[in-house]
């Protein structure tokens, strides 16, 4: 089940299928009610027509035996005076609940009209004035006597009442039982005093139509719901059809450890389209960060192999004669080995996201206590300061100035001044300076541009590149150009500390 309920298909149909489902048990109820409501109205409403017009026959002294209202035809009818007797009713009524009696007989009233006809003798199964259960809302209110918040003022004789009484209830005329929705009208007589008039209509159309919206939907919806689902399911596929290449890909990828390769891009504009080329960008940059590690890794290995070697060649050598030992050619490797080391060591903890100490440092002290012991350096500065690695960034300014005097002819000049809310550090000389489509190669681990030279004079091509990593990680910038002199300019841009 869970595997099933896995997928974003699965889950995509599902959700679709109950919103569904639920929209139409809501709308289905609403249409069901609705229905219900207008056509037990429009009962009432013919309910009410028949009632008002057996009233207005007694307001007009009509006998009990000539009103017109009850005919069988017309619906069950009862006409109850004051004191809850039934005075007049359909002809064929066998049986009724849902009015204020249950009556099927008239009874002579306790005060007859002269004009009446003689009542029936009551049945004995009569004689219970009890009114049955009414399953609707509103209970039958006593004869005579309107619900207390719609009273009205005493009607006057010929008068019938402007306010009408609902409920529903059963019947049984003419031995045919149905509901029925029954409405009470009041009269006051000349001779007969206040009567109530109760008529009903039959709800057989009101339930018909009820029970056939209800089969519709019982039969249209699940069909409707399983259609939703069948679109739902086709669709979602179909829209994820591509996200199973993307992954299908990737698979492949991740197996052949291939990196060249690249995910199917759809045509579309959507997010899975998105999201494919978002995965050949990661990919792309993956493939340079492998490949620019492996050249790292192939170039340290070379660079270590020089030194080690030189190294090992002298201890051979002085091992097998003394006499012929370079002392200071085996310590100069060692250095040049231990500083490539750390160059390497640098460069690692660069790679790894290592953060900059949070520290206040002065970038024109720190200039000037670099330029110290260097002969043709010169140092024009203004306090700056800025946040960061003291050692860190000695060690850039350092190897701006190791670089500058290397190919500098006699001075090399460093300055450093406040541009807005940046400190600017510029180191130039007078050399031959760097050609201008070389100027962002040389920040590329390994990389001398003049190959001709000694690894003694250039080093492993490692410090400008170490200079700019750290420059980008303290949020600043590391640039080449070219110097007024017609050398080199190399410009340090950090974000100067915030002023505590």
């Amino acid at each position: 089940m869970n595997r099933l309920f896995g997928s974003v298909r699965s889950r995509a149909t599902l959700g679709a299928t109950l919103v569904v489902v639920v929209a139409l048990f809501v709308t289905g109820a609403a249409v069901l009610q609705a229905l219900r409501s207008n056509l037990t109205a429009e009962a009432g409403t013919q309910a009410e027509g028949t009632a008002r017009a057996v009233a207005a026959e007694l307001a007009a002294r009509t006998p009990y035996d000539q009103l017109s209202g009850l005919d069988s035809k017309s619906g069950p009818v009862q006409v109850v005076d004051e004191d809850g007797n039934l005075v007049a009713a359909t002809e064929d009524l066998r049986w009724i609940s849902g009015t204020v009696t249950d009556q099927v007989r008239p009874r002579p009233s306790a005060s007859p009209s002269p004009s009446a006809p003689p009542s029936a003798p009551a049945r004995e199964d009569d004689d219970d004035d009890d009114d049955d259960d009414d399953d609707d809302t509103e209970a039958p209110r006593t004869p005579g006597t309107p619900k207390a918040e719609e009273s009205e003022p005493a009607l006057a004789p010929g008068e019938t009442g402007g306010q009408t009484t609902f409920g529903s209830g059963a019947a049984t005329v003419d031995d045919d039982t149905a509901d029925y929705r029954f409405a009470a009208v009041d009269v006051r007589t000349h001779d007969r005093g206040l009567l109530t008039v109760y008529a009903g209509a039959p709800l057989a159309a009101e339930h018909s139509a009820v029970r056939t919206a209800l089969t519709v939907m019982l039969i249209g919806f699940p069909l409707l719901a399983a259609l939703v689902a069948g679109m739902t399911w086709v669709v979602t596929g179909r829209a994820l059809r591509p996200v199973a290449g993307i992954r299908e890909e990737m698979a492949a990828i991740t197996a052949s450890e291939d990196l060249t390769r690249r995910v199917p891009e759809p045509e579309t504009h959507d997010e899975v389209a998105r999201l494919a080329r978002t995965t050949n960008e990661t990919l792309a940059a993956l493939e340079t960060s492998v490949e620019r590690q492996r050249r790292f890794v192939a170039d340290a290995s070379h660079e270590l192999r020089s030194p080690i070697a030189s190294l090992r060649t002298q201890l051979e050598v002085a091992a097998a004669h003394p006499e012929l030992l370079d002392l200071d050619g085996a310590v100069e490797d060692t250095v040049r080995l231990q500083h490539l080391a750390a160059d390497l060591l640098l460069l690692a903890r660069l790679d790894a996201g290592e953060r900059p100490v949070d520290a206040r440092v002065d970038l024109a002290a720190l200039a000037r206590e670099e330029a110290a012991g260097r002969t043709g350096v010169t140092v024009d500065a203004e306090p700056a300061e800025v946040a960061g690695s003291r050692g860190q960034l000695g060690r850039v300014l350092g190897n701006l100035l190791d670089n500058g005097r290397r190919h500098a002819r006699e001075t090399v000049s460093v300055s450093v001044r406040r541009e807005g809310d940046w400190a600017v550090l510029t180191v130039a000389d007078d050399g031959d300076g760097v050609a201008e489509a070389d100027r962002e190669r040389i920040f590329e681990r390994f990389v001398r541009l003049d190959a001709a030279r000694s690894r003694d004079d250039g080093g492993a091509g490692l410090g400008l590149a170490i200079a700019r990593d750290v420059a980008v990680r303290h949020g600043g910038t590391l640039t080449a150009g070219a110097a007024p002199s017609g050398g080199a300019l190399f410009a340090l841009r950090l974000p100067l500390a915030p002023v505590t």
